[in-house]
């Protein structure tokens, strides 16, 4: 199963799309799939406020578990880390228009109106389904080409 098949698969199942995303991965991080899921629980829906994309901070979570700084000398890291999410989030933004919550579903999700109408509208299950999988695409682009 690939990784965007098993983020879908998560995000079938019910979970948040911030969840489903770092879930994919958490073999290759070295985390229990409840490590993952409990990690990512908070940040779905741009935490609970319409910001950034949670499947987005579930990339960047990702990217950070690989690449980011442990070292508090290791400013190579921290930069390289920088440079990923910023290639991501760039990327992203380039196929999405945008890599906002609100933006993408059009209602401001944090007062109840637009919670309401993203729910009536079903685009917390198709909307959000189809960022997974973009923000699993993305990932997996960047992903390849640091492996080269």
């Amino acid at each position: 199963m690939t990784h965007e098949e098993k983020a879908l698969s998560y995000f079938s199942d019910k979970f948040h799309c911030s969840q489903s995303v770092l879930a994919a991965y958490a073999p290759e991080l070295g985390l229990t799939e409840e490590q993952a899921l409990k990690i990512a629980s908070c940040f779905n829906a741009g935490m609970r406020k319409g910001e950034v994309c949670g499947a987005c901070s579930g990339a960047l979570m990702v990217i950070g578990a690989l690449f980011g700084q442990a070292d508090k000398n290791d400013l190579e890291s921290r930069n390289h880390a920088n440079i990923l999410t910023d290639r991501f989030l760039n990327r992203f933004k380039e196929l999405n228009g945008t890599y906002i919550c609100n933006e993408i579903l059009g209602c401001d999700i944090s007062t109840p109106e637009g919670a309401a109408y993203a729910k009536a509208n079903g685009l917390f299950t198709t909307t959000c389904r189809d960022m997974v999988a973009l923000a699993v695409q993305v990932l997996e682009e960047i992903l390849k080409s640091e492996s080269k």
